[in-house]
């Protein structure tokens, strides 16, 4: 079987959301770094592998996976155990909308090109910058956190007592809030489910403070 290689960067929201995914999985992988901020990911040699520039992208199986929403799809249907998915259409909709809500919603509005360009095309400083960012993710936290506190399938995590899609995509939004000083008082209920995926293995291990090029 072909090497699993991840290319990503610590700090990458779409990269740690994989990189929970394989740990749930139990797949190992070689880990190669693109520094954002110093614009590695538009190198020639990874745009060979995903021209989009961005992280991650994925060696495995003798494919190049890119996007991270599809990379987890694709762990989840050819190592289906520990399913991120449930088995009912309704199960698989509330978990595909509760991981929408943070990875579709918030990330691409808030991620790092997005932020630089509010201060390289519009000069914004870094309190607005901090200003827009802390915007958005209270505009879907709150309904986020209704969805969560009123509906009987949240168990222990977003779905039920074992970790999902939802809670892949929850957790890294929830560790950049802290970078932006995000009030999370108002969701107790995500407060809760994230300190439940932070006790889990997978995800602490995933944390952006425990990788090799942490900063």
């Amino acid at each position: 079987m072909s090497q699993t290689i991840l290319h990503g960067y610590f700090r990458s929201s779409a990269a740690f959301r994989t990189r929970i995914a394989l740990n749930l999985k139990g797949v190992a992988a070689e880990h190669r770094f693109r520094h954002l901020r110093k614009g590695e990911q538009r190198s020639p040699d990874f745009l060979k592998l995903n021209p989009q520039g961005l992280v991650p992208a994925l060696e495995i199986d003798g494919n190049v996976l890119t996007q991270s929403l599809a990379i987890i799809e694709y762990l989840d249907e050819t190592r289906p155990n520990p399913p991120l998915l449930p088995k009912d259409s309704a199960g698989r909709a509330r978990v595909r909308a509760l991981a929408y809500a943070t990875a579709i919603e918030i990330h691409p509005i808030n991620n790092l090109r997005v932020l630089q360009d509010l201060a390289s095309r519009f000069g914004a400083d870094d309190k607005a910058v901090a200003g827009w960012f802390r915007h958005w993710v209270m505009e879907t936290f709150g309904p986020l956190e209704k969805m969560l506190a009123g509906d009987k399938a949240t168990g222990k995590f977003c779905h039920g007592d074992a970790p999902t899609l939802a809670d892949i995509c929850l957790v890294p939004q929830v560790v950049n809030n802290t970078r932006f000083d995000v009030d999370m008082t108002p969701y107790p209920t995500i407060n809760r489910i994230h300190a439940a995926c932070l006790a889990t293995p997978a995800f602490a291990d995933a944390m952006p403070a425990k990788q090799p090029d942490a900063e």
